[in-house]
C-alpha cells in the first residue's frame, strides 16, 4: 500500500527530502507520490504540517 498526497496539500515541500527512496515530486499543483516506488515509510506523513500524505 502506497501513500497518496491529497488536494490539502499546500506545496511547502516539507515531504519531499523525507522520502528515502525519492517517491516524492513537485507536480502542476500539488506534490505527487509514485505509487510504484513508495516503501509506505510513512515519513512524508510525519512532516506534513496539513496531514496530506494519507495511505492509500
Amino acid at each position: 500500500m502506497a501513500y497518496v498526497i491529497h488536494d490539502s496539500c499546500i506545496s511547502c515541500g516539507a515531504c519531499e527530502p523525507e522520502c528515502p527512496v525519492d517517491a516524492i515530486t513537485a507536480g502542476d499543483d500539488i506534490y505527487v507520490i509514485d505509487a510504484e516506488a513508495c516503501i509506505d515509510c510513512g515519513a512524508c506523513a510525519n512532516v506534513c504540517p496539513v496531514d496530506s500524505p494519507q495511505p492509500e
